[in-house]
């Protein structure tokens, strides 16, 4: 595995298509990302350019890992834009490449995303994942546990409604 991680990069056009064309590819392969497939880039791109002006004026941040060059995860570091929360952040859009899952990509950028958190002096770290696709069980084997889980609180379509789980990693 040869992934090299930027904290921040450059929202550049380039990067923003294709973060928007993994947003696109993850969602179609059946990745939890905030849509339900089938998904276009023209239906993603108004929720990216909202996210990404959140990291580019403040106070959202960006985690990217490439693998030679190539973009294949990423994930947004949110502010929770209360003081009485200042001291933790929320994990949103986890995504890895479809092709390129299955080779610890996305517990790389899991691990580092603790490492960022640790080295800013937060406590904590929050995910949350609908229900249904395993996923809690990569997140507890990176040490996050199930802190709360609301019932049936994601609509995926009509007569299919999954839980929203919350899990936590304390970095102290």
């Amino acid at each position: 595995m040869i992934l090299s991680f930027t904290l921040d990069p450059p929202l550049t056009p380039a990067l923003r298509e294709q973060i928007v064309d993994l947003w696109v590819e993850a969602t179609n392969a059946g990745g939890a990302v905030g849509f339900v497939a089938p998904v276009t880039a023209d239906e993603v791109r108004p929720l990216a350019e909202a996210t990404f002006a959140e990291v580019t004026d403040g106070p959202d941040r960006l985690l990217v890992g490439a693998d030679g060059g190539r973009l294949v995860a990423l994930l947004f570091i949110v502010d929770n834009r209360f003081t009485l929360k200042a001291h933790w952040r929320v994990l949103k859009r986890v995504m890895v490449a479809p092709g390129s899952q299955g080779r610890g990509y996305g517990a790389a950028l899991m691990r580092q995303a603790a490492v960022i958190g640790r080295e800013s002096g937060l406590a904590g770290l929050q995910v949350t994942l609908r229900d249904g696709h395993g996923l809690h069980r990569f997140y507890a084997k990176l040490g996050y546990r199930e802190v709360g889980r609301f019932p049936g609180a994601l609509r995926v379509a009509p007569g299919d409604d999954r839980d929203e789980v919350v899990m936590w990693l304390g970095l102290a």
